[in-house]
């Protein structure tokens, strides 16, 4: 066995020595694409300058596209080392994916939709969002899925796709927001005491935006009460709070000024014929 061993390895010594050199360096070569990828993806991630004017909504895809053109082009030369004709294997990868394109049209279909995400900017890393009926501020935007982190801690990754194929609401972006607070009011009472509540109230409120200006108004005439409302403007960081707040305040100022806030009510005629009816109805056996 050991003189069997022996020839073969004067036979093709060198064979093996030349094939030894050639994997070791393509593992080397596939290390550092490895780590190479992981810097350029890191550096891209967290760079200040000079990119520090791109849009961080682009820095995942951007980290993206770099870590695979590494794998790319160490790649190449792992086959370039073993002799391998790159030109014919590009030829032969078209074809390839081709058919890899047909099955896969859905996976494709969101990369395509991303790229559009961050061609037309809808939204951006940091954004309030409602996408396609998702709601959440967006968090990252990569070649396959937009990730969002919902108000109550919610990790969601969703197809961009999706994203892309549906209405797109972002509450951030204007910078502002309008919020509308309706009370009801009773028949019986005043409404311009009711508006002239609500106006108090609006001037008193100085998260609210002076321009565009407070209005109230009467919204509808409902069944059991008289609907006013407050309508105005705040800045994205107070909305919510101020809404909370004025929710408060309108009710406690509606009674504050002898105003009633009337529960949902209606009014029973019974004609004689009818009450006639129901007490032959009652009194026989």
């Amino acid at each position: 066995m050991k003189d069997k061993l022996l020839a073969f390895w004067q036979s093709h010594s060198e064979t093996i020595i030349t094939l030894g050199y050639k994997v070791i360096l393509a593992l080397v070569i596939l290390i550092a694409s490895a780590l190479i990828a992981r810097s350029v993806k890191k550096a891209i991630k967290n760079a200040k300058s000079p990119l520090k004017k791109v849009d961080s909504t682009l820095l995942p895809l951007l980290s993206s596209i770099a870590g695979y053109l590494v794998y790319i082009i160490g790649g190449l030369f792992i086959l370039d080392i073993f002799g391998v004709n790159t030109a014919s294997l590009i030829a032969l990868m078209g074809a390839a994916g081709l058919a890899i394109g047909l099955a896969l049209k859905n996976t494709l279909s969101n990369i395509a939709a991303g790229i559009m995400l961050l061609i037309l900017r809808p939204f951006k890393i940091g954004d309030f969002v409602d996408a396609s009926g998702t709601l959440g501020t967006v968090s990252e935007i990569n070649l396959f899925t937009t990730i969002f982190k919902t108000t109550d801690g919610l990790y969601i990754a969703s197809p961009n796709g999706k994203v892309w194929g549906g209405n797109i609401k972002n509450f951030t972006r204007n910078g502002k927001r309008r919020m509308d607070i309706v009370v009801g009011i009773s028949y019986a009472d005043s409404i311009d005491v009711g508006l002239n509540v609500l106006k108090e109230l609006a001037a008193s409120e100085s998260r609210l935006l002076a321009e565009p200006a407070p209005k109230v108004m009467v919204t509808s005439i409902g069944e059991s009460a008289v609907n006013i409302q407050l309508r105005a403007w705040a800045v994205n960081g107070d909305y919510w709070q101020t809404v909370w707040d004025l929710n408060k305040r309108v009710k406690e100022a509606i009674e504050g000024a002898g105003l009633s806030i009337p529960f949902p009510q209606r009014t029973l005629h019974i004609s004689e014929s009818m009450a006639s009816a129901i007490t032959v109805s009652n009194t026989n056996p």
